[in-house]
């Protein structure tokens, strides 16, 4: 029986959205302006990576055809193949986010069908109502930040007067989120969870895709660091996605990263975190050992978004793509016939954009393994594709949306 590994690399947009204007981000391109900057010198740092983008192993599996054709313009410095060795191409969002959830969702087949809440860029961002619960039902002796920030800097900028006061560090962006940061010492990580539990309850009325637990170390301004012990409360997503029908259907589920917490542990099957994209690599490729025939792992590898993108680190971004494709072949050495990998990203996050936020993009969509043919799948309308597809090799009924290309 086929196997399938879905591997979502987390904000790897390829540009091209027709919509894009509408969320600021008309001519945002994540993968191509990487692409650019390296082309450029500006993808150079001593001691990281320097000159031309290497991706070997994607760019011959149909990267840079993919990114090429959403773009609609070659890709300056990188050597795209004339025929790549697998299938490829872009996919289009239709959910109304640019968010981790809205990709997801879609990427497995159930597209959010509705309109995410979101908080408004003032201060205070929050709904003095809903202030006042968090405080009072979490016992809390007030709560810091209250505004739109970037999760690093907010933590430099408030985490000593969180220390002292025992005030959580509370905040949101431009994505359907709220944020909760805490010392996992001098507040505790239980704590922080059971708080961003309480917040989960208050923010369902409002629609707010994700409650995000933030702990962080460090006794001052420089010396704090966000932990891996991060947690996500999310809304339960849309009925009848790729993990359902595989529930459904007794297959065995093995969810990587932090696939559990954007699917609200609903059909996730076996949960396996991890700190960072190589190790959570490494826990892929065990997990591919034994996965049963007939079974999915899903994938989530956060680095590109969480370090580079938010922090508009190109060369930064650049080194990650880098060490990840030189990870694939091994992976690939890993497959048996029957199986497929489908490669693709969940929106973008540019990091040579302006703000910090992620940015309305394409994501590519490559599909390779022993016997898959080689070949364009062209524009897919819809992420649901994707599931569609996933769904279809492995004999599952189909999701609620998406067609597949087989």
């Amino acid at each position: 029986m086929r196997r399938a590994l879905l591997l979502v690399l987390d904000s790897l947009g390829c540009g091209g959205a027709a919509d894009a204007a509408a969320f600021g981000d008309a001519g945002a391109d994540t993968f191509g302006h990487i692409v650019e900057a390296c082309a450029l010198g500006r993808g150079n740092r001593d001691g990281l990576r320097q000159g031309p983008l290497r991706m070997p192993f994607l760019v011959s599996h149909g990267l840079g055809l993919a990114a090429e054709a959403s773009r609609g313009k070659p890709l300056p410095g990188l050597e795209a193949p004339a025929q790549a060795l697998g299938l490829w191409g872009h996919a289009v969002e239709t959910s109304q986010g640019k968010d981790t959830p809205s990709g997801h969702w879609e990427i497995a087949g159930a597209p959010a069908d509705f309109a995410w809440g979101y908080f408004p860029d003032t201060q205070p961002s929050f709904p003095p109502a809903l202030t006042q619960a968090l405080i009072a039902e979490g016992g809390l002796p007030g709560i810091l930040g209250d505004r739109h920030a970037s999760g690093t800097d907010i933590i430099e900028e408030l985490g000593a007067e969180h220390i002292r006061s025992g005030k959580p560090i509370v905040y949101t962006s431009v994505d359907s989120v709220l944020q909760i940061a805490a010392h996992e010492e001098s507040f505790g990580l239980e704590r922080l969870y059971d708080l961003c539990r309480l917040a989960r309850r208050l923010c369902d009325p409002l629609r707010i895709g994700r409650i995000i637990a933030r702990p962080f170390v460090g006794d001052a301004p420089g010396a704090f660091r966000r932990t891996p012990r991060r947690k996500d409360f999310a809304m339960p997503p849309t009925m009848g996605n790729l993990l359902d029908r595989a529930a459904e259907a007794g297959r065995p589920v093995i969810s990587i990263g932090k696939i559990g917490d954007i699917f609200a542990h609903r059909n996730t099957g076996e949960e396996i975190k991890g700190a960072g994209n190589m190790d959570l690599f490494d826990k892929t490729l065990t997990a591919l050992e034994r996965l049963p025939d007939g079974g999915l792992i899903f994938a989530n590898y956060l680095d590109l978004d969480t370090d580079f993108g938010h922090r508009r680190d190109a060369p930064g971004a650049s080194a990650c793509l880098e060490a990840f494709d030189a990870r694939m072949a091994e992976l690939a050495s890993h497959l048996r016939p029957g199986d497929l990998v489908i490669f693709t990203g969940d929106h973008g996050n540019d990091p040579t954009w302006r703000g910090t936020d992620h940015t309305r993009e394409h994501v590519p969509v490559l599909a390779f393994g022993p016997g898959i043919a080689s070949g364009s799948i062209g524009a897919r309308p819809t992420f649901a594709d994707i599931g569609a597809s996933v769904a279809a090799h492995l004999g599952l009924p189909a999701p609620i949306a998406g067609r597949s290309w087989w």
